[in-house]
């Protein structure tokens, strides 16, 4: 079956109880469960990941891009949480394996902190979802599977 992976990025594990005013009262849990149900109506294997390491968020960007070429995978729909802002690695992984990516923020990161409103992931990116809440993931989601679909991996 083919695939697509939802990968988050450090303090992504947090969710539900760091800043809730921002972030909400969703936990990762409940957007894995989110997820897992709207992959599944589209006929799709979901791989749901999330880590604090750079490295790691890295070697699963190599590990997509591969499945992706071999026909397994349609691409990531990718929060990089602050990495957004500082992770030239990501962004030349990204684009070194030609991995189609959406990339999602559950807030809306141009109204935030200056240094929030620079992403380095949105200019290898298919998309950006920004400012939907955890319903991002899910308009991430479809946007990625419409990528696929309209480049012909579906």
């Amino acid at each position: 079956m083919t695939s697509l992976v939802v990968l988050n990025g450090p303090n992504m594990n947090l969710l539900g109880t760091r800043k809730p005013e921002v972030y909400g009262s969703a936990t990762l849990a409940d957007v894995e469960k989110s997820c897992r149900l709207q992959t599944q109506g589209l006929g799709l294997e979901l791989s749901f990941r999330q880590s604090n390491h750079e490295g790691q968020l890295i070697d699963w960007v190599h590990e997509a891009g591969a499945e992706v070429r071999a026909g397994e995978c349609i691409g990531v729909a990718f929060n990089p949480g602050a990495y957004t802002h500082t992770s030239i690695a990501l962004r030349d992984a990204i684009e070194g394996v030609d991995l189609p990516v959406v990339e999602v923020h559950i807030s809306n990161v141009h109204v935030r902190e200056e240094f929030r409103q620079h992403s380095y992931i949105s200019a290898v990116a298919r998309g950006v979802v920004v400012g939907s809440g955890v319903l991002g993931y899910s308009l991430a989601i479809s946007a990625m599977y419409e990528v696929a679909r309209r480049e012909g991996r579906l």
